[in-house]
């Protein structure tokens, strides 16, 4: 998955899980994956993880689908960052919240959001595009 959708779909997980009983589980891996990119900023990353897990709580009970479409951007933009700086950790970013959904009862677990890919081609163009691992052997 390209940077982009991947801190899309982490972006969505991770704020989605902060309302459920794996957000301790996710609130760690994800500190963690900081402490190995940008160790200056884990435990600043650490408190704004607490600080939306509270904002997201509030817009929840009040219905305000906004808001939290903003907390979704804003750590869409800071995941962006974060694999920007280490592409090696998109695995493990995606391990960490697999993890964290698999540790809840398969009715509590947010969705995961779909990828949505578009291409156009003509004349004797190829296109290949994949959600994930793509293996071409072409004869």
């Amino acid at each position: 998955m390209d940077p982009e959708s991947l801190a899309q779909t982490a972006a969505i997980t991770v704020v989605g899980l902060m309302a459920t009983d794996a957000w301790q589980r996710t609130r760690d891996g994800v500190v963690a994956l900081w402490r190995r990119v940008r160790p200056v900023q884990a435990d600043e990353i650490g408190t704004a993880l607490e600080e939306t897990r509270e904002e997201i709580l509030a817009a929840q009970q009040e219905g305000d689908t906004e808001g939290t479409q903003d907390l979704e951007r804003d750590w869409r933009r800071r995941l962006r960052r974060l694999l920007a700086a280490d592409p090696s950790i998109a695995q493990d970013l995606e391990d960490v919240l697999a993890e964290a959904r698999a540790s809840l009862p398969e009715g509590e677990r947010p969705p995961v959001p779909a990828v949505q890919m578009h291409a156009h081609a003509s004349g004797h163009a190829r296109i290949y595009q994949a959600g994930r691992d793509q293996h071409i052997i072409e004869r």
